[in-house]
């Protein structure tokens, strides 16, 4: 212990005594390990760290499948019937998503929420902040209207004070009782404001089978394991199929664990992420290591008389492996701070919800994380030039001053410079694909006219939303006022909006035979529209016409179809004039074909693609429109901003009430940026750490040249002394410094192309490039070739200020 603590001293002393080394070093490091440590710590939290919940790995979703393995889910009644039938489940609850505008206690929002069974939490295995959850009678047809909301919704509108429970809450016009406070750590991605029983949700949602629009939590029986449940579930479902063949035949079951649902989206991207920035601390520890060995060949005459003092050579190692570990730990002090700074931003720039994000931060597992990377880091990089003491002749250093084995030394660092470089260049290659990506998409055609194109929701007033009739007179008034507002071009409405990620799929067929099942049904994208509304989002007509007003309730039922289901179900006829039916509302007559538009984002599609339907939305029956008006989203084109458009456009809104929360405002260019979130945050990590690795890089190939033009001084003298021109050795240097360059270019192209391809969650992500473009390659390694130079330049021509007396007064 005493020995240790000797080295312990000597180490922080010898450190202290190169101020300018330890710092380059702990920066460096501490670069290195904070770009990997807050890496980790959203990795940590949202793919390794347990759920949230009591037993977490015996939740699992349970979801239908129809022809071919496509996942879809569960309607109501099936999921009633798999509790009543399933044995591999302690419970099996449902939930969907609803929209509520609330109107008091305080000023009228939009909330978010969903509709739950009854005892939802206690399958998730977690208890109410405050109150309690609905009950069975509750969560019926026709029971108490009740309410469980958020910790936030708590604080924020009953100040947190436990007599909430009980108090009222206005939403859509009625009176809810609230009963419970939900605890924060329920989040299965999106928005949660509160909840309401599902068993209450409109009959035309929850009573037809047909309504696949829920989804299926269970928790699995003690011992039983996903194989096992999935046995069961495909029985129970073909049971169904015999009992109810028009709905079930043919539809299958999966069921999935809950974690791998909820982190499936993002677990690829941040596994890829991790995997760079491990790139980013190996260039790190490429750089201290090779510092490290100019410093220790620099130390050579030193050690030799230690030795020849009479001090062991493990004696030595020792030291020299405690400084390295004194310096990776600072540094990864260092890169802790950097780390804890980090997480927010890079939290900020994922797209889209990230499950559990709110618990990533610095935690155990981070700092063991953290400390297990220093240790490690510490002992490699000091052992490496410790092996050179190890196996050195310490007599040529003491007669020579220190260059007993200069040349082996130079293999290895140079060795170290072109894996750098090798690095670098993969992870410049990776951002390079990903902007040209980025650069793709942007200039994609959606199908539509983003440019001076806003869009909005309303929360219609109680006394608005009274009545269907009520609801299609505001709808229209409100299209008027806006029309009439100065700038504005055009305003509509529809119930699903391009690029918003909603799905809206709807079983449906061409000709008068309906298929056998539902199972076998296609589906398609259906959009309810008003009359303006192609005009307004400028989606071009193909042929036909368009909606006008006098397609409505009393006219017969007409449709518009998109190009895509043109081609496929009408190839070589005239569509217009043909009929297609929509399940549960109806035949359609085809009078109009518009362009395809890219609805889920510009880049990427749905796994299969799906056909494009346009109805009246002022033919939607009363019923579907009681149901679809919280959908309803108005589109406004002009060109004025949301922010001057604002006043305006509240004065049109509230000319109809002044219940009527706006929200969900953005423009379409906004929306279509969003959508290249996928690609956007990967693209920026990877620059940054590109840009990160690129700068230690540089940093290592002027370090090596630096110390070789300090080295060979007395080489360069001799050369001047025999007629050398300076530009002869300034090309020399240079030379050495771009053959190490272009050697870790070579192998780090060769790596790309295999890595680019062989990771699905990178390739996945690129789009209208591939994975081993060749213009991507060759900027990339032009700009790594530039900057190599610009790194080499100094060295090189402080080697050409070398003169042969200055070579000889050195020796």
């Amino acid at each position: 212990m005493e020995i240790l603590w000797r080295d312990l001293k000597y180490g922080i002393r010898t450190l202290a005594r190169s101020p300018g080394f330890t710092a380059i070093a702990l920066l460096t490091l501490a670069l290195g390990i904070g770009a990997n440590t807050a890496i980790f710590s959203v990795v940590h939290s949202v793919l390794l760290a347990p759920l949230p919940y009591h037993e977490p790995g015996q939740l699992v979703i349970v979801w239908e499948k129809i022809p071919p393995g496509r996942s879809i889910s569960p309607s109501y009644p099936d999921v009633q019937d798999w509790q009543r039938d399933a044995h591999s489940f302690q419970a099996i609850t449902a939930l969907t998503t609803r929209s509520f505008d609330l109107t008091s206690p305080g000023a009228p929002a939009h909330l978010d929420g969903w509709m739950i069974s009854a005892a939802f939490l206690k399958t998730l295995g977690v208890t109410p902040v405050l109150g309690r959850e609905f009950s069975p009678d509750e969560d019926r047809p026709g029971g108490a209207h009740v309410v469980m909301i958020s910790e936030r919704l708590w604080k924020e509108r009953f100040s947190g004070n436990k007599d909430a429970i009980g108090k009222a809450m206005a939403l859509d016009g009625a009176s809810y009782t609230v009963v419970g406070v939900f605890p924060p750590g329920v989040n299965l991605g999106g928005t949660l404001d509160l909840c309401t029983p599902v068993g209450q949700a409109d009959p035309l949602v929850i009573a037809d089978r047909r309504t696949h629009a829920f989804v299926a939590i269970a928790r699995m029986k003690p011992g039983t394991t996903i194989a096992q449940a999935q046995a069961d579930m495909s029985a129970v479902q073909k049971k169904l199929g015999e009992l109810y063949p028009a709905f079930d035949h043919g539809m299958g079951a999966e069921v999935v664990s809950l974690k791998k649902v909820l982190v499936g989206d993002v677990s690829g991207t941040l596994l890829m992420l991790l995997g760079a920035v491990g790139f980013v601390l190996l260039i790190a520890c490429a750089n201290v290591a090779s510092l490290l060995l100019a410093r220790a060949a620099g130390r050579e005459k030193e050690f030799a008389v230690r030795a020849a003092l009479g001090a062991s050579r493990a004696r030595i190692v020792g030291q020299m492996v405690m400084e390295s570990v004194l310096l990776a730990l600072a540094g990864g002090g260092l890169g802790l701070v950097l780390a804890w700074l980090g997480v927010k931003p890079v939290l900020a720039a994922v797209p889209g919800e990230v499950p559990r994000a709110g618990t990533s931060g610095v935690n155990l597992a981070v700092l063991l994380f953290t400390l297990g990377t220093s240790v490690l880091v510490g002992i490699v990089f000091g052992l490496l030039p410790a092996r050179k003491l190890w196996r050195g002749n310490r007599q040529p250093s003491l007669q020579q001053g220190g260059r007993g084995f200069t040349r082996e030394h130079h293999r290895t660092q140079r060795s170290f410079v072109i894996i750098q470089t090798a690095l670098t260049m993969v992870l410049l290659v990776c951002a390079g694909l990903l902007l040209r990506t980025l650069m793709q998409l942007s200039s994609a055609n959606p199908g539509f006219e983003t440019r001076d194109l806003i869009s909005f929701k309303v929360g219609l007033s109680p006394e608005l939303s009274r009545t269907p009739q009520t609801m299609r007179r505001a709808y229209q008034d409100m299209i008027t006022r806006l029309d009439a507002i100065p700038g504005v071009r055009s305003a509509d409405l529809t119930n699903l909006l391009p690029l918003s990620g909603v799905d809206n799929g709807v079983p449906f067929w061409v000709g008068p035979t309906a298929p056998s099942s539902i199972a076998e049904t296609p589906r398609a994208l259906l959009y309810w529209a008003g009359p303006d509304y192609f005009r307004t989002m400028g989606i071009p007509l193909l042929r036909g016409r368009v909606f006008t007003p006098a397609d409505n309730l009393q006219s017969e039922q007409v449709g518009i179809i998109d190009s895509t289901m043109a081609d496929k179900y009408f190839a070589g006829q005239d569509p217009l004039g043909k009929s297609f039916t929509l399940a549960r509302v109806g035949s359609f007559r085809v009078v109009g074909v518009v362009g395809h538009v890219k609805h889920w984002s510009l880049g990427n599609q749905w796994p299969y693609e799906r056909v494009q339907l346009y109805t009246p939305f002022y033919q939607l029956s009363d019923q579907w429109l009681t149901v679809m008006h919280p959908l309803t989203t108005i589109v406004v084109r002009t060109p004025l901003t949301p922010a001057s458009l604002m006043p305006a456009l509240k004065a049109a809104v509230y000319g109809s009430g002044d219940e009527q929360p706006i929200y969900d405002v953005r423009t379409m260019q906004d929306r279509a940026a969003t959508s290249m979130g996928p690609q956007r945050f990967p693209m920026v990590l990877l620059g940054i750490f590109a840009a990160l690795a690129l700068v230690l890089a540089s940093v290592g190939i002027y370090g090596l040249l630096a110390y070789l033009v300090q080295q060979r001084t007395r080489e360069v003298g001799i050369r001047m002394a025999l007629g050398a021109q300076p530009a002869d050795v300034f090309r020399m240097m240079i030379g050495q410094g771009l053959k190490m360059t272009l050697t870790g270019i070579v192998i780090g192209v060769a790596a790309s192309l295999v890595l680019t391809r062989a990771f699905s969650s990178f390739s996945q992500l690129l789009y209208g490039v591939r994975a081993n473009d060749p213009l991507t390659m060759l900027l990339a390694s032009l700009l790594l070739t530039i900057t190599a130079v610009m790194a080499c330049y100094i060295p090189a021509h402080r080697a050409t200020q070398v003169t042969p007396t200055a070579a000889l007064r050195q020796e």
